[in-house]
């Protein structure tokens, strides 16, 4: 795919949502909605737009990861710092289904553009927060980033190797999680809307993004005295599943922890002597560090390739350890349109996720790659607002739009 796809009606078509904020939290729940059909606007200050805009890898001072996190938007460069650039915004609010902004919470209160004064004006709006605490509590007024709510909510005490310090997942994870409740949360509140006709706030905050796929971690420790760890490549009491080598330098995930999948993994690598010993969930969880020695030793006499074909021959959960190069070759992955590579102004096209989830019916689909700053800011306040060439052009000369 080497062009953004043409308009279409996606499963949110006719949804408008107004973007204010900037980095990942907010803007990536922007895009998932953008993706399956939503209008976005996008706001962002003038001159310098939004940081992500330099952030990541860059090739000729130019972001590889806006023309995917910015897709399917429409950037008005709007200065928020003015009266009159804060009233623009008041104004398209009321033309608008869906506000998500990511500012320290208060701040849009402090503008003049608090949900009381933007809900007065359309009762129907859905106003999403997400911030790194949440829009009340004794740490509210705090800033935070994606970082610190994986650190709260649990999941980098559980991250990396138990021998060394809490790790990182490689990705801005926190923020991805927040981004997507914040759509869930934005969906629900649409979906209410139509029965009773009001709009209502949505509070996302980070930490509890997170927390939330901490599974019983708080309740094994409060009711069994068992607190989770970092435990590397494995869970403790399940076995076989872990990353194991390959003749040929690869690593391969097999998961084989259930009991009728154990027996067909023994049949695979053509060991009965490990049946009866290791037969039951208990048994495997008791000596689990010898087992997955012996699974190991297995794998690492096998390329990675008839490694796979062994476990889909004797239907076993696997897959290989895949680098960003592997991505782009998995013919799977190709096969269900997820990389895409669209021009986006680079001499290469630019390959970026697919859409996910995928509709049978009434797909989403990606209909223009990130945009120039204030590429639609002119468009956007004469279609919305009204706005004449002059009333343009005095905005423009004045500073407050670009």
């Amino acid at each position: 795919m080497n062009d953004a796809t043409p308009p279409s009606a996606g499963p949110l078509a006719g949804l408008r949502v107004l973007e204010l904020g900037s980095f990942i939290a907010g803007p990536f729940a922007s895009q998932l909605m953008g993706d399956l059909g939503a209008e976005v606007i996008k706001v962002e200050p003038p001159g310098v737009g939004d940081p992500m805009r330099g952030w990541g890898v860059t090739v000729e001072g130019h972001s590889l990861w806006w023309p995917a996190i910015a897709r399917n938007k429409q950037s008005v460069a709007i200065d928020l710092r003015t009266d009159r650039g804060r009233e623009i915004v008041r104004d398209l609010a009321a033309h608008c289904d869906v506000i998500v902004e990511n500012f320290k919470p208060g701040t849009l209160a402090k503008w003049g553009l608090g949900y009381d004064v933007l809900g007065a004006a359309n009762p129907a709006l859905v106003l999403v927060h997400v911030s790194g605490f949440g829009q009340d509590g004794p740490r509210a007024h705090e800033p935070g980033f994606g970082a610190i709510g994986e650190a709260m909510g649990g999941i980098r005490h559980t991250t990396g190797d138990a021998d060394r310090p809490p790790a990182r997942a490689g990705i801005s994870l926190g923020d991805a999680l927040a981004a997507l409740f914040a759509v869930i949360g934005t969906l629900a509140a649409v979906h209410e809307r139509e029965g009773s006709g009001r709009g209502q706030e949505v509070d996302v905050a980070i930490y509890e993004a997170v927390l939330a796929l901490m599974e019983s971690t708080v309740a094994d420790s409060e009711l069994a005295g068992v607190v989770r760890g970092r435990t590397g490549g494995y869970l403790p009491g399940v076995a076989p599943s872990n990353a194991y080598p390959t003749a040929d330098g690869r690593d391969v995930v097999i998961a084989a922890n259930a009991d009728a999948v154990f027996a067909r993994l023994v049949a695979a690598m053509d060991r009965p002597d490990l049946n009866a010993p290791y037969a039951t969930h208990a048994a495997r969880a008791a000596d689990q560090m010898t087992l997955d020695g012996q699974v190991a030793a297995w794998t690492a006499t096998l390329s990675a390739d008839e490694i796979l074909e062994r476990m889909d021959a004797y239907s076993i959960p696997a897959g290989l350890i895949n680098t960003a190069p592997d991505i782009a070759a998995d013919s799977h992955i190709a096969a269900r349109d997820m990389i895409l590579r669209l021009a986006a102004g680079f001499e290469r096209a630019v390959p970026m996720a697919g859409i996910v989830p995928k509709l049978s019916r009434t797909p989403g689909a990606v209909r223009s790659v990130g945009p120039a700053l204030g590429e639609h800011t002119d468009s956007v306040v004469r279609d919305l607002l009204g706005l004449d060439d002059d009333a343009v052009d005095a905005l423009r000369a004045a500073g407050v739009i670009a």
